[in-house]
């Protein structure tokens, strides 16, 4: 193993502040249903949401296996992708952030890593199986996320169609708590592991790792790194997706958290990298759509639907400019 040089360690601080950034942005969603339906404080969803997401991503490394060496190719490429990838992810889901959107991180990542091996390396660098396990992972979260929950929440809504409202919040109120460890953890074991895989990578192509490997260790590091983010500034995020979207019963939080995190469970299985962000925001619409399709809020559906658009050109062009600088001072 080489000595550790100080461009791969800025390498991995950068990876570690994407991670960071995750947090904010794209955690928040697996606690922003329960806490606006006041089923558990900012404080206690936030402390369930890390401790499951740190359980979640200990859960396998399929999706970790994918980024890591499945969609460019780790042969070809170096610190300087690494690195261009990573800082179009900060910067571009900063501004979100600012803005109260939820940004996609799959989508980030993977733009910015196609975007900076495209600088260095050429197109040759895309493995098109990767990919392909991405549009597998949009697909998922967009259909099975949006039909999943309403059919989940219409089949609830038969069988509790009599009962009375209060009934119905007390029972679901407890299940929302089930529900909303089961969206935490399968955030963990999907979105949890994306970055654990690039910071793996990052080990490897800095000459610290013989072999792509994935230690313990990693998995700690980026799942506290993400926890604290979730706690620092998910609350933005948070407000958006349960307070702006639609307005939510424990209920209707219980029906799209299982919808959701069902969809993500699934692709983590198969090692599908999929956005969690897209997941649970396409489930929260298909539920606010079985009360009248005007119960959502489709503009600011909208601005969510254009801040997932504008991921994939923005954090390629951002890593590609970066990356090529990089390349050129090497």
């Amino acid at each position: 193993m080489s000595e550790i040089s100080g461009f791969t360690l800025i390498t991995i601080a950068l990876v570690l502040a994407a991670e960071f950034v995750n947090g904010w942005t794209d955690a928040p969603n697996a606690i922003a249903t329960v806490v606006s339906t006041r089923v558990l404080s900012p404080h206690a969803a936030i402390v369930m949401a890390t401790g499951l997401n740190i359980l979640g991503a200990f859960s396998g490394t399929a999706v970790a296996q994918t980024l890591g060496k499945g969609i460019v190719k780790s042969e070809v490429i170096n610190l300087e992708t690494i690195a261009g990838a990573m800082v179009g992810i900060v910067v571009w889901s900063t501004l979100a952030w600012w803005r109260g959107l939820p940004t996609s991180e799959s989508h980030a990542l993977v733009s910015g890593l196609a975007g900076a091996g495209l600088a260095t390396a050429g197109p040759e660098v895309l493995i098109w199986d990767g990919w392909r396990k991405v549009l597998i992972g949009l697909a998922f979260s967009t259909f099975l996320g949006f039909f999943g929950a309403l059919l989940l929440a219409t089949i609830i809504f038969r069988i509790f169609f009599r009962a009375r409202p209060g009934s119905v919040r007390r029972i679901f109120g407890r299940a929302q708590i089930a529900s909303a460890a089961f969206m935490a953890y399968s955030h963990g074991s999907n979105d949890g592991q994306k970055f654990i895989g690039v910071f793996a990578l990052a080990l490897f192509l800095g000459g610290l790792s013989p072999t792509f490997a994935i230690p313990g260790w990693i998995i700690w590091t980026c799942a506290l790194t993400m926890g604290l983010g979730t706690a620092i500034g998910g609350w933005r995020i948070v407000r958006t997706m349960g307070l702006r979207l639609t307005k939510l019963q424990p209920v209707d939080g219980f029906c799209a958290e299982t919808g959701a995190a069902l969809t993500i469970e699934l692709a983590s299985q198969i090692g599908v990298p999929l956005s969690t962000t897209h997941t649970i925001s396409t489930a929260i619409m298909g539920v606010g759509s079985t009360r009248r399709f005007s119960a959502v809020r489709w503009g600011v559906g909208r601005e969510i639907v254009t801040a997932w658009i504008l991921t994939f050109p923005v954090c390629g062009f951002i890593a590609w400019v970066v990356a090529s600088l990089l390349a050129l001072g090497r």
